[in-house]
C-alpha cells in the first residue's frame, strides 16, 4: 500500500505493480509458481518465513520498464529511488522487494526469492501474465514518467542555442572561421598597402609644386602670427607686431570663437587671478557640503543589479508572492591532497564524523545577542516538517543524535544510508524526510559517496522580504556570532586533524566589502603623494642647485593635486547631496583615474606658457598659452566627460553611478584647470620673476639671478629633443612607416580575433579583499560542490477551473499533454549538457492529483462528518506515543475523498480543488502516504485570492547541474529562460525561471550587445566634437579611426590577460575612448596648424607636442595607475591597474607611433598659409 501514492501517476506502472502482488496472494494458479521454502513455528502454529516466486523475465523485463522513469517530484526523482533502492534492472527491484526486513526497514515480512530457472522435475511455472506498455494509450503514462512512449518519442527534444564556433581545416590544423577570414584580409590589406606606397614613393620623386593653401571651408575668423621662428621653443607664437610676410592659420567658425574666447579670457584671468581663485574654490566648496549625506552601498543586489531589470522583477514577485528563498550558512570541511598522487582522500572515517558531531554541537551553542534578546540557532533555522531545523548534513542519517552514531554501526551505516536514503526509516533525517547525499557530500564522481573527499553542511535560514526587520536583523546577528566562531574554534579544530576549513554566511559578502571599503585608504593616500612628487618634478625646471629654490613647482603641484581632490569631493558631495550613494569603486578608482586624467591637463598648460617669447608680459604669455592649447584641451575635457557619461547607460547599479561621478569630477577638474590653476599659475610665476622662494614665498632670495632668456622659459629638454631629434626622423623613414602599419594592422586585426574569445562574467572573489575568508570558499564550492543551485519555474494566473485546460497544460502525470510544462522540463533534465537542467521538476500539482485520486486510497480522506482525516500512521488515527495504529482507531470511518464517478475524466472539479488544494498543503508526508504537501510546497503555491479559480503564483522546483564557471552560470540562466519562453509562447501561459543567481547574472546575457552600443555611442560624440571644433571629417574620421584601434585592441589585450567582460571593463573600455582623445588630439592639432609637407608638419607636431604628450598625459597616467598594483582588492589590479595600464601604452604606442605615420601619409591639409601683406594694408589680428 505504501508504494500505491509513488506509482499513481503512470496507471500502466500501478497496474503491472498490483498484478505482481495479486497473483502471488490471490492467483488460483498461485501454487504453480510459488513454493514455500521455509516455515516458522509461532505461537504453536506454523507460519511462512520464505518462499520463491517465479515471475518470467519477460513480465519482470516489461514491470521495470513500465516503472523505472516514474517521478517522485517532491524529492526530485524517480520513484525507483523509493519503492526499488534505485535498482537499475528488475532483478535488483525483486532482490530489494523480496528481501527480509523488519517492520521499519524497506523489504518484506518474509523472505521472497525470485528464482530465474528452475529444474524440470519441479513441476513449477513462471508466472507470466501480460505486462502493460506505460505507452499503452489506454494506461497512458505521462511522458514525464514514460519518455520512451510513441506519443512522447515523436515529440522534439527541446533544443537549446549554444555557441558552436564556425571552423576550417587548413591542412592538419583546425583554424577558427573568423581566424582564416581575419588572415585573409590582412593579406590583402597589406598587399594593398604596400603596392599603393610603391605607387605613391614613385609619385613623390616627381617635382613638387610645393605648398598648397587650403581653402577655408567655413567662413571663420583667422587667427594671425609672426613667421615662425626656427627655435621649437616658440611654436605658436602670437605676436601682436606683424612682419610684412605674415603666416595665418585658418580657423573653423567653432575654432576662431574658442580662440578669441581663450585669448581673452586668458588675459581677464591673468588680471583677476585672486577673484577667479576664491570663487571657483568657493563654487567646489559648496558642493563639498553634500558629504554630510555621504552614504556607501554595498548590499550586493543594490550594487549590480538594475531595479527595472527583468530577474530584479521577476525575484519581487516571487518573494512577495511565493516566499523569499532561505538564507545560507554553509561549512565545507575538506581533506587535503595527497602529496605524492594529488588526490584527496576520502573523508568518511570514524574520526572526522566524530568531528563533525563537535562541530554541530559548538554550533547549536551559539547564543547571539540581538536587541537584549538571545538567538540560537533552532531560533531562526528552517523547519519544514517539524521542530527540527532542516540542516544539510551526513549526520541527520544519525538524525543529529551521537549517540546514534555506534548503535547504528559508524561509518557502515552511512555507506548503507548513501544507497538506501529514501526508503530505510533509520536513515530518514532529524526533520523527517529523505536527505540526499549530493547534497551533504563533496569530492566525488558519479555516484560514488564513499569516495567523498569533503562534507558539505548547510544551514538554511528563513529569509524575510524586509532587509531591515526583525526577522532580518536576528538572522544577521546569528551570522555574525557564527563567522567568529568558524574564525577561532572550529577552524582550529578542523586544523588538528589535518583537515581544511571553508565557510560562508548569507552576510558575509556585504561584510566582506562593508571591511574592504577602508582596505585601501593607505594606497589612495601614497598615490596623490607619488602623483605630487611627479608633477612638481615634471612643472619644474631642470633641477639647477642654484635656481631651484625658486625656480621648482613645489606649491604649484600640491595646489594642482589639491585641485584634483576637490573635483572628486565635489562630485561625490553633489550626488551625495541628491541620495545617490556612493560604493566601493567610486571611493577607490576615481581618485586615482581623475588624478591621472586631471594632471597632464596642468602640465600642458604649465609648459605652453613656458614656451612662450619672455618679451611678452605675463597675461600675454597666459592669454597666448590658453590661445594655443585651450582648444585641444578643451576637446579632450569634452571628449572624456561625454564618454564617461554614455558609461551611466550601463543598467548596473556600481558602473552607472560610476560613471556619473567620475564624468563630473572630470568636468569639475576641467573648469578648476581653466580656472583655479591658471589663477594659480599666474601667482607662481610672479612669484618666480619676483625671485621668491618656493613654499615660502614670503622668503626673497636676493642672491639669485636669472638667465638672460628669463627664469620661466626653459631650454628644450631631453624628452624634446629626443622627440625631434630621434623620433621623428625614425618615422619619417618610408621603411619604418610600412613596418608601422603593418604592425598595428596586424595587431588590430588579431584583436578582433581575440575578442571572440573574451568569456562574459565577473569571479566572485574578484571583487572581495585578498585576505578574506571568502576566497578559500568559493574555490571549494568550485572544487567541492557536485549539486547546483535550486531554479523554480512560476506560473502566473493558474486557471484551475474544470473549463481550462491548464490544468493537463502543466502537469504530468496520467492525461496531462506531452508538451506540458512538467513534462517539457522532464525532457530538459534528459540533456543536462545543454539544457543545465539535472532533474525532473517538483511538482505540487502532480502529487496534488495523485493525492485526492481514489487509488491513493491511503492520502486523501474524511471523517464521516467531512473533516480531513490523516493516514493511518498519523496521529491521532496512531498513537503519538508510538503505540498501536490500525483499523481499530480513531480513523476506522475513514472513507477516500472522491470515489472515480466523483472526478471528471479523472481530474477534480472546480469546487472539489478549491476544497481539497489546503488540506493537502497542510498534510505532512508518511510512510502510508508520501504525497503530503506540507513542508515540501507549502511555500510553492500562494493561496491568496485563489477561491476564484485562479492560483495567481505557484512554482515547480528543480536543480541546475553543477556549475563551476561563471560561464556555466550565464548559460544555464539562458537555457531556463529559453526553456520558459518556449513553453510559454506554446501554451499561452506566463511562466518565468527563477533561482537566487540570476539577478546578478542577468546583465551578461546581452553584454555584448550593451559594450558595442555603448562604445559605439561613445565613438560617435567625440567624433562629432571632433568634427564641430575642427570643422574637418577628414581630421575627424583620423581620430575616430585611431580610437577605434585602440579600443580594439585593449579588448584584444582582456583576451590575452584572461579579463572577463562584465558592466567594470565595458565601463573601462567606454571611459577608454575618452582617455585615448588625449593620445589624439593634442598631436592632431599641431599637425593640422603646421606649416611644410606632411613630413615636416609630422615631424614638428612631434617636436612641439610630443614630449608634452609623453610627459605630460602618458608618464602621468602611467604614475597614477601604478598605484593601483599595490591595492588588497583583485578587482582593482585587474579591472583597472591591468587594464589602464594597458591603456596608457596602447595610448602612447597608437599616438605617438602610429597617429603620426597615418598623418603623414593620410593627413588633412594644413590650415597655416602663408601671404603677403601689404605697408597700407592693416593687420587683421586687431580683429581679435
Amino acid at each position: 500500500m505504501q508504494a500505491i501514492p509513488f506509482l499513481v501517476g503512470c496507471p500502466a506502472c500501478l497496474r503491472n505493480f498490483l498484478n505482481l502482488f495479486c497473483e502471488l496472494t490471490c492467483s488460483p494458479n498461485q501454487s504453480l509458481f510459488i513454493n514455500v521454502t521455509s516455515v516458522l513455528k509461532v505461537n504453536s502454529s506454523l507460519t511462512v518465513d520464505a518462499i520463491d516466486y517465479y515471475v518470467a523475465d519477460a513480465f519482470g523485463e516489461g514491470l521495470f520498464e513500465s516503472c523505472k522513469d516514474v517521478k517522485f517530484g517532491t524529492m526530485n526523482t524517480r520513484a525507483m529511488q523509493f519503492i526499488g533502492a534505485g535498482a537499475q534492472n528488475f532483478k535488483e527491484w525483486f532482490a530489494f522487494i523480496g528481501k527480509r526486513a523488519s517492520p521499519s526497514m524497506p523489504g518484506s515480512p518474509y523472505a521472497i526469492g525470485f528464482p530465474s530457472t528452475m529444474s524440470e522435475s519441479s513441476g513449477m511455472k513462471h508466472m507470466n501474465v501480460s505486462a502493460y506498455s506505460c505507452g499503452d494509450t489506454s494506461l497512458g503514462c505521462s511522458c514525464g514518467d514514460c519518455p520512451s512512449a510513441p506519443v512522447c518519442s515523436s515529440t522534439a527534444t527541446p533544443v537549446f542555442h549554444r555557441k558552436n564556433s564556425c571552423s576550417v581545416r587548413v591542412g592538419s590544423l583546425k583554424v577558427k572561421c573568423v581566424d582564416f577570414a581575419l588572415c585573409i584580409l590582412y593579406i590583402i590589406i597589406a598587399s594593398a598597402f604596400l603596392g599603393w606606397s610603391l605607387f605613391h614613393r614613385k609619385s613623390q620623386k616627381s617635382p613638387s609644386s610645393g605648398t598648397k593653401t587650403m581653402p577655408n571651408i567655413m567662413d571663420g575668423s583667422s587667427l594671425h602670427s609672426a613667421t615662425r621662428q626656427k627655435d621649437e621653443s616658440l611654436p605658436m607664437q602670437m605676436l601682436e607686431d606683424a612682419p610684412q610676410i605674415r603666416s595665418r592659420i585658418q580657423l573653423s567658425v567653432v575654432q576662431g570663437y574658442m580662440s578669441n574666447f581663450y585669448r581673452k579670457y586668458g588675459k581677464w584671468v591673468a588680471r583677476n587671478p585672486t577673484l577667479v581663485l576664491i570663487s571657483s574654490l568657493a563654487t567646489v566648496l559648496l558642493l563639498c557640503l553634500g558629504l554630510i549625506r555621504f552614504k556607501v552601498e554595498t548590499r550586493p543586489e543594490k550594487l549590480w543589479v538594475g531595479p527595472g531589470s527583468r530577474a530584479s522583477q521577476e525575484k519581487e514577485f516571487f518573494d512577495t508572492h511565493l516566499a523569499p528563498f532561505y538564507r545560507i550558512e554553509q561549512i565545507i570541511i575538506a581533506t587535503v591532497p595527497d602529496t605524492e598522487h594529488g588526490k584527496p582522500p576520502s573523508i568518511l572515517n570514524d574520526n572526522n564524523v566524530k568531528l563533525l558531531f563537535g562541530i554541530q554541537k559548538k554550533i547549536d551553542g551559539i547564543r547571539a545577542n540581538y536587541s537584549g534578546s538571545s538567538i540560537s540557532l533552532s531560533d531562526i533555522c528552517l523547519k519544514p516538517l517539524d521542530s527540527d531545523c532542516a540542516t544539510q548534513s551526513v549526520l541527520q542519517y544519525f538524525q543529529m543524535n551521537p549517540e546514534n552514531f555506534d548503535n547504528y554501526g559508524g561509518v557502515e551505516h552511512l555507506e548503507y544510508c548513501f544507497e538506501h536514503y529514501s526508503s530505510a526509516d533509520s536513515c530518514r533525517s532529524a526533520f523527517k524526510a529523505p536527505l540526499d547525499p549530493s547534497t551533504a557530500l563533496g569530492g566525488y564522481s558519479g555516484n560514488n559517496y564513499s569516495e567523498a573527499s569533503a562534507f558539505l553542511i548547510t544551514y538554511p535560514v528563513n529569509n524575510a522580504i524586509n532587509k531591515e526587520g526583525n526577522e532580518s536583523g536576528r538572522a544577521v546577528a546569528w551570522e555574525k556570532a557564527f563567522i567568529q566562531l568558524a574564525k577561532t574554534e572550529l577552524l582550529t579544530m578542523v586544523q588538528s586533524q589535518n583537515l581544511t576549513l571553508a565557510f560562508s554566511s548569507e552576510s558575509s559578502i556585504e561584510e566582506e566589502l562593508k571591511r574592504e571599503s577602508t582596505a585601501d585608504v593607505i594606497t589612495i593616500l601614497i598615490s596623490y603623494l607619488v602623483m605630487f612628487a611627479y608633477i612638481s618634478l615634471t612643472l619644474g625646471d631642470r633641477p639647477n642647485l642654484s635656481t631651484f629654490y625658486v625656480s621648482s613647482k613645489v606649491l604649484l603641484g600640491l595646489s594642482g593635486v589639491v585641485l584634483v581632490m576637490l573635483s572628486v569631493l565635489g562630485s561625490v558631495g553633489f550626488f551625495s547631496a541628491i541620495g545617490v550613494k556612493s560604493t566601493l569603486i567610486i571611493m577607490e578608482v576615481i581618485p586615482f583615474l581623475v588624478l591621472a586624467v586631471g594632471v597632464d591637463n596642468m602640465c600642458i598648460l604649465v609648459h605652453a606658457v613656458k614656451r612662450q617669447s619672455v618679451e611678452l608680459p605675463l597675461e600675454g604669455r597666459i592669454s597666448n598659452a590658453l590661445v594655443e592649447v585651450g582648444p585641444s584641451i578643451t576637446l579632450a575635457s569634452l571628449s572624456e566627460v561625454l564618454a564617461f557619461a554614455v558609461g551611466s547607460f550601463i543598467p548596473m547599479p556600481a558602473c552607472r553611478v560610476f560613471s556619473m561621478f567620475a564624468a563630473l569630477a572630470v568636468l569639475l577638474d576641467f573648469l578648476l584647470q581653466v580656472t583655479a590653476f591658471v589663477a594659480l599659475i599666474e601667482f607662481d610665476f610672479l612669484r618666480t620673476e619676483d625671485k621668491r622662494v618656493d613654499c615660502f614665498p614670503c622668503i626673497k632670495n636676493s642672491g639669485y639671478a636669472g638667465s638672460d632668456k628669463g627664469i620661466t622659459q626653459r631650454n628644450p629638454g631631453l624628452l624634446a629633443r629626443y622627440m625631434k631629434e630621434i623620433h621623428a626622423p625614425v618615422l619619417s623613414i618610408w621603411g619604418v612607416k610600412i613596418v608601422v602599419i603593418s604592425i598595428f594592422v596586424g595587431f588590430t586585426l588579431a584583436s578582433i580575433a581575440l575578442c571572440t574569445r573574451i568569456e562574459a562574467g565577473l569571479e566572485q572573489k574578484i571583487v572581495l579583499p585578498k585576505d578574506s575568508y571568502l576566497q578559500g570558499y568559493f574555490n571549494n564550492i568550485s572544487e567541492h560542490l557536485r549539486i547546483g543551485a535550486p531554479v523554480y519555474f512560476v506560473v502566473k494566473n493558474y486557471n484551475y477551473s474544470s473549463d481550462s485546460r491548464q490544468t493537463n497544460q502543466l502537469c504530468s502525470i496520467s492525461q496531462c499533454d506531452s508538451n506540458s510544462l512538467l513534462n517539457e522540463i522532464a525532457k530538459a533534465s534528459l540533456i543536462p549538457e545543454s539544457s543545465y537542467i539535472a532533474k525532473p521538476a517538483a511538482s505540487w500539482l502532480d502529487d496534488y492529483l495523485v493525492w485526492i485520486s481514489p487509488e491513493a486510497f491511503g492520502c486523501c480522506r474524511k471523517f464521516t462528518n467531512g473533516s480531513y482525516c490523516p493516514p493511518d500512521d498519523q496521529a491521532p488515527c496512531c498513537a503519538s506515543n508510538g503505540g498501536s495504529c490500525g483499523l481499530n482507531g480513531v480513523c476506522k470511518d475513514c472513507t477516500t475523498c472522491f470515489l472515480h464517478s466523483d472526478l471528471h475524466g479523472g481530474r477534480p472539479s472546480t469546487t472539489q480543488f478549491k476544497e481539497k488544494l489546503p488540506w493537502f498543503l497542510s498534510a505532512l508526508p508518511s510512510a502510508d502516504c508520501a504525497k503530503g504537501g506540507h513542508g515540501a510546497y507549502t511555500s510553492s503555491v500562494e493561496l491568496k485570492g485563489y477561491e476564484n479559480g485562479v492560483i495567481q503564483a505557484s512554482s515547480f522546483r528543480t536543480y541546475h547541474t553543477p556549475l563551476n564557471k561563471q560561464v556555466d552560470y550565464i548559460n544555464s540562466m539562458r537555457a531556463a529562460q529559453e526553456l520558459s519562453s518556449r513553453v510559454s509562447d506554446s501554451l499561452k501561459i506566463e511562466v518565468f525561471p527563477y533561482s537566487v543567481f540570476y539577478m546578478f547574472f542577468e546583465q551578461y546575457l546581452n553584454i555584448w550587445r550593451t559594450a558595442l552600443i555603448n562604445l559605439a555611442i561613445a565613438i560617435g560624440a567625440v567624433f562629432i566634437v571632433c568634427l564641430i571644433i575642427t570643422c574637418s571629417l577628414w581630421t575627424s574620421a583620423i581620430i575616430l579611426l585611431v580610437l577605434a584601434m585602440i579600443v580594439v585592441d585593449l579588448m584584444g589585450v582582456m583576451a590575452i590577460l584572461n579579463i572577463q567582460l562584465n558592466a567594470i571593463s565595458v565601463v573601462n573600455l567606454v571611459m577608454s575612448v575618452g582617455i585615448a582623445v588625449e593620445f589624439c588630439v593634442h598631436l592632431t592639432h599641431a599637425f593640422l596648424v603646421s606649416s611644410g609637407d606632411k613630413d615636416q608638419r609630422m615631424k614638428e607636431a612631434l617636436s612641439t607636442m610630443g614630449a608634452s604628450v609623453l610627459s605630460g598625459i602618458t608618464l602621468t597616467k602611467l604614475v597614477g595607475v601604478l598605484v593601483l598594483c599595490f591595492s588588497r582588492t583583485e578587482v582593482f589590479v585587474v579591472y583597472y591597474f591591468k587594464m589602464y595600464l594597458a591603456l596608457v601604452l596602447l595610448g602612447f604606442l597608437h599616438g605617438l607611433v602610429f597617429l603620426p605615420v597615418v598623418l603623414s601619409l593620410l593627413g588633412p591639409s594644413s590650415r597655416c598659409v602663408f601671404i603677403e601683406q601689404q605697408d597700407n594694408q592693416p593687420s587683421t589680428s586687431s580683429r581679435s
